[in-house]
């Protein structure tokens, strides 16, 4: 960079005090955001931010924060950019207690989490360890997931945020700051005011390995299927009963291995089972759908009906109903239409010194949704690793590397306006 660093980075100290904060968000509320404990972070981002001189930080009733870095150029009107990140951890694994350790100096060996020796951080089994030699890693203690994904992206933003006013020469027009609730329920946008944020563009900083831009996203739908069956009192239940049950097992079974999530990669979409309840006269089946391409979206959820129909032959007494709801659709549907802003990211990651690369996520993020609500939003690396897990990692340099590609970004900005 050609500037030096205000009193250097402060990004892996928030790091550490922002993951010991339990966020985990639960899909089975309907609050938002779904833990009122999400608030807690909020409420310490906002103090942070205000201390650091982000005078209109504030934390609304449905737990985002929003702040507004306030431009230092003359004589220019910049494009108002907009850095997100959000706040949840994932439910699937849990985020009470978390005790982060730094791996300082790392030279390639497997580290063995101390709170439970049989979670071991294998350099065999996590590719990007190769490119960390040196590297200063953090992981949980072996009893929790970490909270990189996405509190790695906070404290990113939260250093440039810092970076930003207490270095003048460095000059950006207005830059808004987002951090959102409930992402990993899928609900991280729902309560956006678009209006306040008022940007023209935004980025996440919600990736993986350090270099990496995302412009493409699965496009996503849930689906219930609901299998009406046959019951009878099983002591009289010859040739009669027909149970849900056994022909949603049927219907999983017949499901293809080629286009199931252990069965793809890459390009490649997928229909999934996430949940089976029921009884033997009624049973539901949700399923999640994901493909880069729209179309073969219908696709999928009629190779569901398929099987369905070809099962229900031998249950002629029994029916069923397929319900479709859309989720996300494919952020690069939007970003196509707006270069700039992709090509501003892949610049500012190069000026960061690293080897930009522009990758497809198979996943969806905030940037998904908010592409599709007027914002178009790009995903850049965050440094965050093995998310959703125990083994989840993060280096303190990618997190470094992270805060120099949004300060660069801000200036790109204002550079080309």
């Amino acid at each position: 960079m050609n500037f030096k660093l205000a009193e250097g980075f402060t990004v892996t100290e928030r790091f550490l005090r922002y993951v010991v904060v339990d966020t985990q968000s639960d899909p089975a509320s309907t609050t938002c955001p779904s833990t009122e404990k999400q608030k807690n972070l909020g409420r310490l981002l906002v103090e942070e931010l205000l201390a650091m001189g982000a005078t209109d930080a504030h934390l609304d009733e449905h737990g985002y924060v929003y702040a507004t870095i306030s431009s230092n150029t003359e004589k220019k009107t910049v494009p108002v950019i907009c850095f997100c990140s959000h706040m949840d951890t994932s439910p699937d694994c849990s985020g009470e207690g978390v005790k982060p350790i730094v791996h300082k100096n790392y030279q390639g060996q497997d580290l063995v989490l101390p709170d439970d020796p049989t979670q071991v951080l294998r350099f065999a089994y996590h590719p990007d360890l190769k490119n960390q030699i040196g590297n200063d890693i953090i992981t949980a203690s072996g009893t929790t997931l970490l909270g990189a994904d996405n509190k790695a992206g906070l404290a990113e933003i939260m250093d440039a945020c810092y970076q930003l006013l207490k270095h003048p020469e460095i000059k950006h027009g207005d830059i808004r700051i987002l951090f959102t609730p409930d992402e990993e329920i899928g609900r991280g946008v729902d309560k956006v005011d678009m209006q306040k944020l008022g940007a023209y563009a935004g980025y996440t900083m919600d990736g993986e390995s350090a270099g990496n831009m995302e412009n493409e996203t699965f496009s996503a739908d849930g689906a219930k299927l609901i299998i009406r069956g046959v019951s009878s009192h099983p002591g009289f239940a010859k040739g009669k009963m027909q149970s849900a049950i056994k022909i949603a097992g049927r219907i999983v079974a017949q499901l293809p291995y080629d286009l199931s999530p252990e069965g793809t990669e890459e390009m490649e979409g997928f229909v999934h089972p996430v949940s089976i309840s029921g009884h033997v006269e009624q049973a539901e089946i949700d399923f999640i759908i994901r493909d880069f391409d729209d179309a073969k979206l219908a696709e999928h959820a009629g190779m569901i009906r398929k099987i369905t129909e070809a099962v229900l032959v031998d249950y002629p007494e029994s029916s069923y109903e397929l319900l479709i709801k859309q989720q996300y659709r494919n952020m690069k549907n939007v970003l196509d239409q707006h270069p700039q802003i992709v090509e501003y990211g892949m610049e500012a990651i190069r000026r960061a010194g690293l080897d930009a690369k522009l990758c497809s996520i198979r996943g969806g993020t905030d940037g998904s949704r908010l592409s599709f609500m007027g914002l178009p939003c790009p995903n850049i690396f965050a440094g965050e690793h093995a998310f959703h897990g125990k083994q989840e990692w993060v280096s303190v340099q990618d997190m470094q590397k992270g805060v120099e590609t949004i300060l660069h970004l801000c200036m790109i900005w204002e550079e080309r306006a």
